[in-house]
């Protein structure tokens, strides 16, 4: 047995604990300069920025050979392509249309919208959730569930729907079959 699987000298300890701070503050640092749309709820585009951050972050955690000025060119670029990406996805329709996914009436005035549940994967009991959340204890009580942007799903109560300004353009009609 190699006693380099237990013990390999300082060198990696010391690489360790200075790519764990440089790049954790780096990074806290970097997340704070683009403001809180980085950590809101997080829609398909804000996974893959989490998920790509956190594999790049601990990939040069645990590599020896990878250095410090590396580690921090890859977040940077990483956090300057997610900012790049909203400031183009937030002046272009089309870009916005690519990226971001349409909210979907999936429970409209008694009615489940069976079509969008069934492509959505969601279920009855999804949408009575949706309404217990939301503090509401009957379905008589809601008007529409929208699953949302984020792929929560948002309740509106019979009493807040008004003129449905905010629901109906974003997500088409309903569909009144059975």
């Amino acid at each position: 047995m190699d006693i380099t699987q237990f013990w390999d000298g300082w060198d990696p300890i010391v690489h360790t604990l200075l790519t764990v701070t440089v790049g954790y503050l780096a990074l806290l640092l970097l997340l704070r300069i683009t403001g809180p749309r980085t950590t809101a709820a997080m829609t398909p585009l804000d996974l893959i920025m989490a998920v790509t951050i956190g594999s790049a972050f601990g990939r040069t955690i645990t590599a020896p050979d990878v250095p410090l000025v590396q580690m921090l060119l890859t977040l940077v670029m990483l956090v300057l392509l997610h900012w790049v990406l909203a400031w183009v996805r937030r002046r272009s329709p089309k870009v916005r249309h690519m990226v971001d996914s349409q909210p979907v009436l999936v429970y409209y005035r008694g009615q489940f919208q069976r079509r969008a549940m069934r492509v959505h994967q969601l279920v009855e009991d999804d949408v009575h959730t949706a309404a217990r959340q939301a503090g509401l204890g009957a379905m008589d009580t809601v008007e529409a569930v929208i699953l949302q942007q984020d792929g929560t799903l948002g309740v509106i109560s019979s009493g807040d729907f008004g003129s449905g300004e905010t629901v109906l353009p974003y997500t088409g009609e309903p569909d009144t079959t059975r």
